[in-house]
């Protein structure tokens, strides 16, 4: 009886650290929504991805603030990226701002 029990233990311990380290390694489907596209405040060459004609993908843009190349940021934060009063890091140059949308600004020639 002894081994018997000390099977059944031995099998639930493995079975709750597997599920355990599941747990842990897979980003639960609130983490993997958190985030958002947010066009126009990639620096050249640091876009996520669609950076328009010309361009593949992912570090392909060829011009800062390229208005139709994206990066990902956390939900909420694209449109904080050039307004008034926000903190240093999300300051843009020259009036520029963050966008939901692709914008037809600072597109390569």
């Amino acid at each position: 009886m002894k081994s018997m029990t000390s099977l059944v233990t031995a099998a639930a311990l493995t079975s709750a650290v597997a599920m355990a380290a599941a747990a842990v390694s897979a980003p639960s489907p609130a983490q993997a929504q958190a985030q958002e596209k947010c066009y126009g405040i990639s620096l050249a060459g640091k876009n996520d991805c669609a950076a328009g004609p010309g361009t593949t993908c992912a570090g392909t843009s060829t011009v800062d603030y390229q208005g139709n190349a994206w990066t990902l940021v956390p939900a909420g934060d694209c449109l904080k990226y050039g307004a008034e009063g926000v903190s240093a890091e999300y300051q843009l140059p020259d009036d520029r701002k963050g966008s939901l949308e692709p914008l037809d600004r600072d597109l390569p020639a």
